[in-house]
């Protein structure tokens, strides 16, 4: 019985610290994504000769995209919010909304600049 409360005990103090470094992990694989994403939206305007302010959809910037990723095949971050649908050319793509609620305990406004809304 005393093994099993000790057991507990661990688990109850290991649990929180496990939570956390995952949803840090999950906001740097998002951050991770949104660079990409600038990355493959900046390419997309170079190859079609769009200037700042011209409009782009995902499926415009997916051919840019590493085929065969969670990004590539969904458009989603890491807890299935939508990046797109649409982008601006010279505006950097944004977090969604729900993900920085989520992530908001891990990730503040400093660590998703630039692209927090």
């Amino acid at each position: 019985m005393i093994a099993v409360a000790i057991i507990a005990l661990l688990a109850a103090i290991a649990l929180p610290g496990f939570q956390r470094a995952r949803k840090r992990s999950q906001a740097g694989r998002t951050l991770e994504e949104l660079r990409v994403l600038e990355s493959a939206l900046s390419q997309y305007a170079i190859e079609h000769g769009k200037v700042a302010g011209d409009p782009a959809t995902f499926e415009d910037v997916k051919l840019y995209l590493k085929p065969n990723t969670v990004l590539y095949t969904t458009g989603k971050d890491c807890i299935g919010q939508d990046y797109g649908p649409s982008f601006t050319v010279d505006t950097y793509p944004q977090v969604p909304a729900l993900t920085n609620t989520y992530l908001q305990d891990v990730a503040t406004a400093e660590f998703w600049a630039p692209y927090n809304r």
